[in-house]
């Protein structure tokens, strides 16, 4: 069973790759903490699979932070625009 295209409306966007480099965690550091392949995390960075929700909720807890932070059905802003947006 191969891995299904995505639509747009299936996309689920999240920011993995950018909380690794940040906290410099490896993909298979992270798949490790959370139990799956490090291709999963590959795949879940590129907006090949969308995560299961006890997936998603490993990984937000791995990143100690709420599963919206990490995740979202909408376009992620960048990090910097939210910073700026709090911080008049």
């Amino acid at each position: 069973m191969g891995r299904q295209p995505r639509t747009d409306a299936d996309r689920v966007h999240d920011r993995i790759a950018v909380l690794r480099a940040e906290r410099r965690v490896s993909r298979r550091e992270l798949a490790d903490g959370v139990g799956v392949h490090p291709q999963t995390i590959g795949y879940l960075e590129r907006g090949e699979y969308s995560p299961s929700l006890a997936l998603a909720l490993r990984i937000a807890r791995f990143f100690d932070l709420p599963v919206e932070a990490v995740f979202s059905l909408d376009p992620l802003p960048a990090i910097g625009s939210e910073l700026l947006r709090r911080n008049p």
